[in-house]
């Protein structure tokens, strides 16, 4: 059965449809804006009949309530009169399904409204699909469809079924557990246990311990045997994120079990298999820390047998898109508030931010634009960056999202800085030999917002030759 919501004041309307359309429609009347909205929300609405009549005493006004209800995701048919024919067209090409008379022949309407549902029923198996897919190359919980995340797909792929150890980096928030979930999700030890352990969260004194294991009376304050992490993971996966934090000493400790791979708890000489399959992460530098003499090199070789970028946020901004519709629909429903979508001024503002938190920060923002948010559209008000540290965005960035000429004519003040900014990026490059990462480098950039820059010169701008010879070489 489709239920449909009639938007009317006609209540005789109401019982002629209800009588005519037959026992495989079930319509519900609402007579005013809150109504429907409440009939949406409640699921008891496929398709809308939005009622328009040139005797409305406030037509403007109905129009306008029209208009938002169309908004929604629930296709809507627009019933009018002929003196309203014309405005009926313009709805349709607003975004409105149909257009039928009023009053309206029974047989047509039967069928755009089945038409109606069939649309909005395909449209949402899709979605579901979409969803289903969101993570290309099936890598778990991993999002985007850039070069960056495509190439960190393959890596994922490739060592899955391995037993060699694996090296994640990249700074914080970029997702390095997820990848490590990722590999473990993907391989033959899926079905076995995933441990995850913070380095730099454990006290040094208490490091040995947690990841051996003791037994009973190794230590003051010991009350039992306890098995450790390398014990817990079994023949699962062990993750060892921040191993950069590790102390010299411990980190002797576990090159040993590396090498003989074996371990003993504290307080006991008995060995035991290492069966775990290891998986390291670290935001810090590990070959600044080598040369420094704080990490053992020799260690460092024992883990960095594969190795895994992932990237920053403002290096692949073309997945921002993706990633806060993601957060949306997850925190939406978490948070009992399901949001239907981000608007375009927002999403602009979300991409032209440089993210230092990466996406751990995205998701934040995204969790409070959800609560700021009045409606089901998370407007660019309701992303308040300035929460974060970084808190001076510069809007004017958004230039290199958006279609600059439509917002910053010639002359306007918007429109000199971007154009400064282009000129800077130009210089920069020249200055590092046309090197782009290291002129990304000098202004404090990512290299794909250096790139954006050099896109947004135009032919009338000064620097025409200068990003000509930048372009070719």
């Amino acid at each position: 059965m489709i239920k449909i919501g009639l938007y009317s004041e006609d209540r005789t309307l109401h019982t002629l449809l209800s009588s005519a359309l037959g026992k495989d429609f079930e319509i519900f009347l609402e007579a005013d804006e809150d109504g429907m909205n409440l009939l949406r929300t409640a699921g008891d609405c496929d398709v809308m009949i939005l009622d328009l009549t040139s005797n409305h005493d406030s037509l403007q006004e109905r129009i306008g309530c029209t208009q938002r209800l169309m908004a929604s995701q629930v296709p809507s048919l627009i019933m009018a009169d002929d003196a309203l024919r014309s405005t009926a067209f313009e709805l349709v090409r607003s975004g409105a399904f149909g257009y039928c008379r009023r009053p309206p022949s029974i047989r047509d309407l039967k069928t755009m409204l089945s038409r109606a549902y069939e649309n909005s029923t395909l449209r949402q198996q899709l979605q579901t699909v979409q969803q289903q897919l969101e993570v290309p190359g099936n890598c778990d919980k991993l999002i985007g469809s850039s070069p960056r995340m495509q190439r960190v797909y393959q890596l994922v792929h490739r060592v899955t079924n391995l037993n060699a150890a694996v090296l994640v980096t990249g700074e914080s928030g970029t997702g390095k557990e997820l990848i490590a979930r990722a590999i473990h999700n993907l391989g033959s030890r899926a079905s076995r246990p995933f441990v995850a352990v913070s380095c730099g969260a454990i006290p040094e004194t208490l490091i040995e311990a947690e990841l051996f294991g003791h037994e009973k009376g190794a230590f003051t304050g010991t009350v039992g045997a306890r098995e450790g992490y390398f014990e817990q993971a079994a023949d699962g996966t062990l993750f060892l994120d921040e191993i950069g934090d590790l102390s010299l000493f411990t980190q002797v400790k576990l090159l040993r079990v590396l090498q003989q791979m074996e371990f003993n708890r504290l307080g006991s000489t008995k060995l035991i298999p290492l069966k775990a399959r290891l998986i390291f992460a670290t935001h810090r530098d590990l070959d600044k820390l080598v040369a420094e003499g704080k990490f053992r090199q020799d260690l460092y070789y024992r883990i960095n047998v594969m190795r895994i970028e992932a990237p920053p946020l403002q290096d692949h901004p073309e997945d921002i898109p993706r990633l806060a519709r993601y957060f949306l629909r997850q925190y939406g429903q978490m948070f009992q508030k399901p949001m239907e979508d981000i608007e375009h001024a927002a999403m602009a503002l979300l991409q032209s931010y440089p993210w230092p938190g990466n996406v751990r920060e995205l998701e934040n923002v995204l969790q409070r634009a959800i609560i700021l948010a009045p409606g089901k559209i998370v407007r660019a008000e309701d992303c308040n960056l300035n929460i974060i540290d970084e808190g001076d965005v510069d809007i004017g960035d958004i230039d290199d999202v958006v279609d600059i000429g439509d917002y910053h004519p010639a002359g306007s003040f918007e429109r000199q800085i971007r154009d400064h900014k282009v000129k800077l990026a130009v210089a920069a490059v020249r200055e590092n030999h046309g090197n782009k990462t290291l002129a990304a480098r000098s202004l404090c950039i990512s290299r794909a917002y250096l790139h954006r820059l050099i896109r947004l010169a135009e032919p009338d701008t000064v620097f025409e030759q200068d990003i000509r010879d930048v372009a070719n070489g």
